[in-house]
């Protein structure tokens, strides 16, 4: 194939707010602090630096250590917990839901964006230290959004009830689950690994979040990847005055509405709520909302006075959890962070955010697109030379991708466009004709062109229709490869999970995906495997 990339922009699947951020369009540099270049870090360390409060640290490292006391941590990842505590530590983080043995491939791209980005910051500044972090997004109460994955095609759903934050859900009944997921591995070698991998994470765990975290920790620990749960108490204490400031004040309604009307000529990906914060127990995660003076947990009949509701702030601010307007404040309260890495959705959401951060002092981070792949074996690369494809061509939707293939391949041009010329020049005789005479001709010649031009572009349809059918082999051969690469006509990494991957390489499928990633390039890499 000519290329192993394509640039975000040229590839199809990234939104036109994408696009502009990504080119830097003047409109929307307000909503952004310092883009994401190599040099533009030296500029968020000292404002991060300047603007966090390093007691946070103390409490960051006391619950990381208890988080990791249950599972094997390899040495670097210990190293890069404790030095969170030194002042010259700094983080890049990514955030992602505890989708079922790791959900969609992008799952991975995220992690190895994020390990990537603090080795190249590293290299350029050799006097901080730079940590990946993994937040697991622990207080979500969509349950639906996470309890599948698809393999080889096939959906494995895990069937159970949850209504609380998915982090604190029982892994009770994942055994027979298993069971139907381990007949589809096979017995290989690699498919022995991922067997005891989901044996050990998810039926040797008794949470959701402590069966994430071994799982992302065996598979990322030697890069030193630090996963944190937020749920914690000790981690809200430091949160405790903008949870209050929210219920008092509604500050980020009111800064975020004002940042959509800047984005009026994109689609907005999330609307702000008066109050964007939930109260969560074992069993319930419900919106807080202000009515008749009182704040009302919604759809339940818990209610506080604002005299109650602020006290429980800080007695048990465990019991207030931010929903996705609050939730990076959260973040970038608790870490020294200096990066978020996300998908287009979520850089989208972010944008929204900046004036926010703003009117409560807290500094903004550097926004970065995550590295995109598209992962295709050696047998679907040489597929694609033989019918003379490229990858360009390959990203096109499927319908596109099929007529443009008919009208290359084509011993004959489909295009009528020559007979629409010579139609064209014979009206004009007709009209200059229809001057010279009775009025009502030009109406019968009119009528005529719109007549004869719509059956000229019938019978191009028609003739495109028919080399469809007489080429149809080759172009399915084409729509089946697509297919393959672009499983239910959408981005792989939307789609599989990982272990389709890791059953043909096995552990070399990690150390790869390391190796061929870029974070700071804005191209869609494809790698073939």
């Amino acid at each position: 194939m000519p290329t192993d990339c394509i640039s975000y922009q040229n590839s199809g699947y990234f939104s036109t707010l994408i696009h502009d951020y990504l080119e830097q369009k003047p409109d929307l540099k307000p909503l952004y602090n310092n883009f994401p270049t190599l040099e533009n870090f030296e500029k968020q360390i000292v404002e991060k630096q300047q603007n966090f409060n390093n007691q946070n640290r103390i409490a960051l490292v006391a619950v990381l250590e208890e988080q990791y006391s249950a599972i094997p941590t390899s040495d670097l990842t210990k190293q890069n917990i404790a030095l969170l505590a030194d002042q010259n530590t700094f983080t890049v983080t990514t955030g992602h839901q505890l989708n079922l043995f790791s959900g969609p491939l992008y799952f991975l791209y995220k992690i190895i964006s994020t390990i990537n980005l603090t080795k190249e910051l590293q290299s350029k500044y050799p006097t901080y230290n730079f940590v990946p972090i993994y937040w697991m997004a622990t207080e979500d109460h969509d349950f639906e959004e996470i309890n599948y994955f698809n393999f080889k095609g096939k959906k494995f759903r895990w069937n159970k009830e949850s209504t609380g934050p998915v982090g604190r859900l029982s892994t009770e009944g994942l055994a027979e689950f298993f069971e139907i997921y381990a007949l589809e591995l096979g017995s290989s070698t690699n498919a022995t690994t991922l067997k005891k991998l989901f044996e050990d994470a998810y039926l040797k765990h008794n949470t959701l979040a402590d069966a994430t975290r071994f799982l992302a920790n065996a598979l990322f620990a030697d890069q030193g990847l630090v996963i944190i749960d937020a749920d914690s108490a000790d981690l809200k204490r430091a949160f405790i005055p903008y949870i209050q400031e929210e219920l008092t004040k509604q500050t980020s309604f009111k800064a975020v509405q004002e940042t959509i009307e800047k984005l009026k000529a994109y689609t907005v990906q999330v609307n702000p709520r008066e109050i964007n914060l939930f109260y969560i127990e074992d069993h319930l995660r419900e919106r807080i909302v202000f009515e008749n003076d009182k704040y009302i947990v919604n759809n339940t009949k818990i209610s506080f006075t604002k005299e109650e509701i602020l006290k429980l702030t800080e007695s048990n601010p465990e019991k207030f959890s931010p929903n996705v307007i609050m939730r990076p404040l959260y973040q970038e309260i608790i870490l020294p962070n200096l990066c978020y890495i996300g998908g287009g959705g979520e850089i989208a959401y972010w944008l929204e955010l900046k004036s926010f951060f703003e009117a409560v002092d807290v500094t903004f981070p550097i926004i970065l697109v995550r590295n995109s792949v598209l992962l295709a074996t050696e047998k679907q690369s040489k597929k694609a030379d033989q019918l003379g494809l490229s990858w360009k061509d390959l990203f096109t939707k499927p319908a596109d991708l099929v007529n443009a293939v008919t009208y290359k391949i084509s011993e004959f041009p489909i295009d009528l466009t020559p007979q629409k010329e010579i139609l064209e020049k014979q009206f004009q005789y007709l009209f200059e004709l229809a001057q010279k005479t009775d009025q009502s001709f030009t109406g019968a010649v009119k009528a005529q062109e719109v007549k004869q031009k719509k059956g000229l572009e019938n019978l191009e349809k028609r003739l495109l229709k028919a080399q469809k059918r007489k080429l149809s082999d080759q172009l399915e051969r084409i729509e089946d490869l697509q297919y393959q690469l672009f499983p239910n006509k959408s981005l792989q990494e939307r789609q599989a999970n990982f272990s389709e991957f890791y059953l043909e390489k096995g552990a070399e499928l990690i150390p790869l995906l390391t190796q061929k990633l870029r974070p700071l390039e804005t191209d869609f890499s494809i790698i073939t495997i």
